[in-house]
């Protein structure tokens, strides 16, 4: 067993049969008690101070009356670190008070509001959460499908080939209004070309007409 538990196992034990301060009234008491020796501690300092200035004054006229001063310096300075002492260990008492009564406030209303979760949750149908959280799911899975239905696409059913078709003759189109804008292709005539006589043609025709190189045409053939 625990500390801890040792000293709440005796504590309320022993509670039923007596009635001690409260912690604030303890805390009250060890600040009183503070103060006080806090003003008792500024007193012997002024003191120790006088005694010196004594001791200082009477060093070389009054040997005694200087070293008595000394000697009521050093009971003043015994009686100063006393003090000290306690106020330190009534400090940690205080603190530790302190520290106690807050940790009961803390437990207290950690307590009440333990009591309060474990009220709200006896209300609380586990079946019925679980209904809740069932018809929650199914409800976001009908609407994640509306969803999909709203956004989805339809009457989408054109041939790709002939959408592909028509995208050609447009760009034809296009092209061949390009081919306008900027003037068109030369065109071609419609009646033909008088034909440029050939050189063998000029030089037949000129035998022909010379008797000698007709004879002797006709004499190789």
């Amino acid at each position: 067993m625990s500390k801890i538990s040792k000293f709440f196992k005796g504590s309320s034990s022993s509670s039923k049969h007596r009635t001690g301060p409260s912690p604030q009234e303890a805390i009250h008491r060890l600040r009183e008690t503070e103060a006080m020796l806090t003003k008792k501690q500024e007193y012997l300092e002024k003191k120790i101070e006088q005694e010196i200035a004594t001791a200082k004054r009477n060093g070389i006229k009054n040997k005694r009356a200087a070293l008595q001063a000394l000697k009521r310096k050093k009971r003043l300075e015994q009686q100063l670190t006393q003090i000290d002492g306690t106020l330190s260990t009534i400090e940690f008492q205080r603190e530790a008070l302190e520290n106690a009564n807050t940790n009961t406030e803390v437990l207290k209303n950690m307590g009440f509001a333990a009591k309060a979760i474990k009220g709200v949750h006896q209300n609380m149908d586990l079946d019925k959460i679980d209904d809740l959280m069932q018809d929650i799911t199914e409800q976001q899975d009908i609407a994640q499908e509306i969803n999909d239905a709203i956004s989805r696409p339809f009457g989408d059913q054109f041939d790709e080939d002939e959408l592909l078709a028509e995208l050609a003759e447009l760009q034809q189109e296009d092209l061949e209004e390009s081919m306008k804008n900027m003037g068109g292709l030369p065109s071609v005539p419609a009646a033909s070309l008088p034909t440029r006589p050939s050189h063998r043609s000029h030089s037949r025709k000129k035998v022909e007409d010379d008797p000698d190189m007709s004879r002797l045409a006709s004499w190789a053939s």
